[in-house]
C-alpha cells in the first residue's frame, strides 16, 4: 500500500472495529484505524471502443476498432485479467489486434488510455470472452423479424448486438408450423412462409442471418414448441394418439387458444411419446439439412395442471422435459439444446438433461428482486453449480401495450441485480424486449440507456470469472463508517444498500447494489417509475475478513467504463477499512487473499 492519510474517526469507529474484530495472523487490531485515501478516479471519454466478435478462441485475433477523433496520439492500451495487467501497447491508428491468452473461458477487460503527468484519462474500455464453447457463459438475444430484408439492415442488428457481446441468437416464431417448421417440397425449401400471426418469413433471410451472425461467432438457435401442433396436423402425419388431453377419454384436446390474425391454435403433443419424438427429430433434420443452426431452443406453456394421454393415464408434462431433450440430443448429438423453463416449471429434471444452460422466463408471483436471484440460485442448486443462467425477464410490461420508452435505472437495476447473482438477462434483439411477443417493439431505448448499457455487458464479460464461473455465496459483515451508506445484507428493501457476497476461489467479492432511492423492489417496473439513484461518493466502508488481505479493488460499470481500480485499505485484525469511491446502481468490490 502507499502512504495512507490518517483521519481520525472518533469514538464509534473505534468501537466498531474492536467489536468486530479479532487476532488474525498475529495482527493485533489497530485501535485507531486510518481511513485510508485513494487516488483519484480518471476522467473518462466512452467514445465508442468495439471488437469484431462476439468471443474468442483461446489464443484467436480480437481485431478492436477505436474512435480516436480529436485525441492527441499515440495513445495507450493495456488489457487486464480482473485487476492484473496481463499486457500493454501503444497504438495510434482507429484499428488494431491482439493476440488472446491460451487460457480456456475467460474474461478480459481491454483499456485505451493517456497520462498527462499524474492525471491519466480512460478513453474507452471494452470486455473480451475468451470461451470455446458459448454456453459456459451465455449471453442471449433474440432476432424475431424475418422479412425481405437488405444486407445494410441485417448488418446493422447484428453489429448492434455484437456490441453487447450477444454469443446466442434464439429465432423466434421463424418457422411455419409448429409441427412441420421448415417447408421443404420435393427436395427444396420454400422460399418463403407464414408464421403463425400470419407474417411473411423469408428463408433468405433467416439463411443470412445465420451466416452474419456466425461471422461475429454468435450461434444461431431456432425456436419451437416441444409439443406444437397446428389445426389439421393429421394430414401433415401427426398421430391422433400422441396428443395431450384434458380428459382420460381423449375426448378433448389440450390447446392453447389462439384467435385472428393467428392462423391456428396450438395443440399440445406429448414430448415423451417415442412417435411424437421420432416424428419431429425428422422435421429438425430437414431443419439442418438447409439452415446452418447450432441448435434447438425448446418453449413449452408452463404449468397446464391435470393432462392426460391418449390411453387415459395421468400426464406430468414437467417430467416429459428431460426424456425429449435426450432424444433430440441422441439424433443430432453435436447441436446445442436450450429449453425454457416457464416460472421453472420443470427446470429440475431440465438441468439434469443435455441442456447447455438453464433459461427461465419469468412471471408472476416471481416479482421482486429477491425472486430472480432465489431463481438464479435455485438453477445453480439443480445443475450442482455446473451450468448458468438466462432469465427471459420482460420490462415495463404494461408500458409496452403503447409507443413509448424503457425506464432505464428500471433496466439497470434489473440488470445489476441478475448479473451480479451470475446470471444473464435476454432482452436485446432488433429492439429491446417488453412482451413475451418477440416482435412487440412499442419501447425504445432513451439514450441514457443506450450509453450505459453496453458497460453493462463488457463488465459481464470482464468479470465472468468473478460473476459466473463458480464460488459460493456467504455473508461477509459490510458496514458504513461515516453513515452515507445504509447497509443491509440481501435482500435489502427500499431505502437500503444491498449487499451479495460471493467467495470466488481466494477472493471475496461484495456486490453494493443502491436501492437508496429506489420507488419500488417490483423488477418489472410495470408503470415505469422507477428512479435514478443519487451517485454517492467516498463513503467509508470496513469488511470482515477471515484472512490475511493482500489487494482490495473496485469496478462497477456505471463509473469509467467498468475499469478497475486498486483501493488503498487497512487491515486491523479481521477488519479491512477502505474508502468506496462511487456507487451508483452497483458496484463491485473484491478483496484477495495472500
Amino acid at each position: 500500500m502507499k502512504e495512507l492519510k490518517n483521519i481520525s474517526i472518533g469514538i464509534a469507529l473505534i468501537l466498531l472495529v474492536m467489536a468486530c474484530s479479532k487476532s488474525n495472523d498475529g495482527i493485533t487490531p489497530d485501535p485507531e484505524p486510518e481511513i485510508p485515501v485513494n487516488p483519484v478516479t480518471p476522467a473518462y471519454s466512452n467514445l465508442s471502443l468495439i471488437t469484431d466478435k462476439a468471443a474468442y478462441s483461446p489464443g484467436g485475433t480480437v481485431t478492436f476498432t477505436f474512435d480516436n477523433s480529436g485525441l492527441p496520439v499515440p495513445v495507450k492500451v493495456r488489457y487486464k485479467y480482473l485487476d492484473e495487467v496481463i499486457d500493454e501497447a501503444t497504438i495510434s491508428g482507429t484499428s488494431w489486434s491482439w493476440l488472446t491468452p491460451a487460457t480456456d473461458f475467460r474474461g478480459y477487460t481491454v483499456e485505451v488510455y493517456g497520462q498527462s503527468g499524474s492525471v491519466e484519462t480512460i478513453y474507452a474500455t471494452v470486455g473480451v470472452d475468451v470461451s470455446s464453447d458459448w454456453t459456459k457463459f451465455p449471453r442471449y438475444g433474440f432476432l424475431s423479424k424475418f422479412p425481405q430484408l437488405t444486407d445494410a439492415d441485417m448488418d446493422a442488428v447484428i453489429d448492434n448486438l455484437n456490441k453487447y457481446h450477444i454469443n446466442g441468437l434464439q429465432f423466434y416464431d421463424w418457422q411455419n408450423k409448429h409441427h412441420m417448421p421448415l417447408p421443404v417440397v420435393d427436395g427444396t425449401p420454400a422460399g418463403s412462409w407464414k408464421d403463425i400471426i400470419n407474417r411473411d418469413i423469408y428463408f433468405s433471410t433467416v439463411e443470412k442471418y445465420i451466416t452474419k451472425a456466425h461471422n461475429c461467432n454468435i450461434k444461431s438457435m431456432f425456436y419451437n414448441l416441444v409439443y406444437g401442433a397446428w389445426k389439421n396436423a393429421e394430414a401433415d402425419g401427426v398421430d391422433k394418439e400422441w396428443y395431450v388431453f384434458t380428459d382420460n377419454t381423449h375426448t378433448n384436446r389440450d390447446f392453447h387458444p389462439l384467435s385472428s390474425p393467428f392462423l391456428s391454435n396450438i395443440y399440445l403433443l406429448d414430448p415423451s411419446n417415442i412417435g411424437w419424438q421420432q416424428y419431429i427429430a425428422a422435421e429438425n433434420r430437414k431443419v439442418y439439412q438447409f439452415l446452418d443452426f447450432d441448435g434447438y431452443h425448446m418453449d413449452q406453456l408452463g404449468d397446464r395442471g391435470t393432462r392426460y394421454k391418449y390411453d387415459g393415464s395421468a400426464l406430468n408434462l414437467s417430467q416429459t422435459y428431460k426424456p425429449f431433450i435426450g432424444a433430440m440430443k441422441a439424433d443430432r448429438p453435436s447441436k446445442n439444446i436450450v429449453m425454457n423453463a416457464v416460472n421453472q416449471y420443470g427446470q429440475q429434471g431440465i438441468a439434469q438433461s443435455a441442456a447447455g444452460f438453464l433459461y427461465t422466463e419469468v412471471w408472476s408471483p416471481n416479482d421482486t428482486y429477491n425472486d430472480l436471484s432465489y431463481i438464479i440460485q435455485q438453477n445453480n442448486t439443480y445443475s450442482s453449480n455446473t451450468k448458468n443462467t438466462v432469465l427471459a425477464a420482460y420490462m415495463n410490461y404494461d408500458l409496452a401495450n403503447n409507443q413509448g420508452y424503457f425506464n432505464t435505472p428500471a433496466v439497470l437495476m434489473t440488470d445489476a441485480v441478475i448479473f451480479a447473482f451470475g446470471g444473464a438477462h435476454l432482452e436485446l434483439g432488433e429492439h429491446m424486449l417488453g412482451k413475451e411477443y418477440f416482435p412487440n417493439s412499442n419501447l425504445q431505448m432513451k439514450a441514457d440507456l443506450k450509453a450505459a448499457l453496453p458497460d453493462y455487458y463488457d463488465f459481464l464479460v470482464a468479470y465472468q470469472n468473478l460473476l459466473r464461473d463458480g464460488g459460493s455465496f456467504n455473508v461477509a459483515t459490510v458496514a458504513s463508517i461515516d453513515n452515507k451508506l445504509k447497509i443491509a445484507n440481501w435482500p435489502a428493501g427500499q431505502g437500503e444498500v444491498a449487499t451479495v457476497c460471493k467467495k470466488v476461489g481466494t477472493s471475496q467479492v461484495v456486490h453494493l447494489i443502491n436501492f437508496t432511492d429506489s420507488k419500488s423492489q417490483q423488477w418489472r417496473d410495470n408503470s415505469g417509475t422507477q428512479a435514478i439513484p443519487a451517485l454517492i461518493r467516498d463513503a467509508a466502508v470496513s469488511v470482515t475478513a477471515n484472512q490475511t488481505v493482500k489487494a482490495v479493488w473496485v469496478a462497477s460499470p456505471d463509473i469509467i467504463g467498468g475499469a478497475s481500480r486498486t483501493l488503498e485499505f487497512l487491515q486491523s485484525g479481521n477488519q479491512v477499512v477502505f474508502t468506496l469511491p462511487e456507487l451508483k446502481y452497483w458496484t463491485m468490490v473484491v478483496l484477495e487473499y495472500e
